[in-house]
């Protein structure tokens, strides 16, 4: 399990960095738009795929949750 744990790691940086640099280009302000937007588009496909191996590993019994037993 250690290599899956590195993959979601990197995915969540990934994520916060896309997010950094369009949080950089909307600061400077007079960068070009179109950067913002497919640094915000990455950002949203990272999640996305994020999302979407987190729950194909969940089905297929890579992950399973561990939550708060009652």
């Amino acid at each position: 399990m250690g290599l899956f744990k590195i993959v979601v790691v990197c995915a969540l940086i990934g994520i916060v960095a896309s997010l950094g640099s369009a949080l950089y280009l909307l600061a400077r302000g007079q960068g070009d738009s179109r950067r913002m937007v497919r640094a915000l588009a990455l950002r949203v496909g990272l999640s996305v795929g994020l999302f979407l191996l987190l729950m194909g590993a969940w089905a297929m019994g890579w992950i399973a949750p561990h939550g708060v037993q009652p």
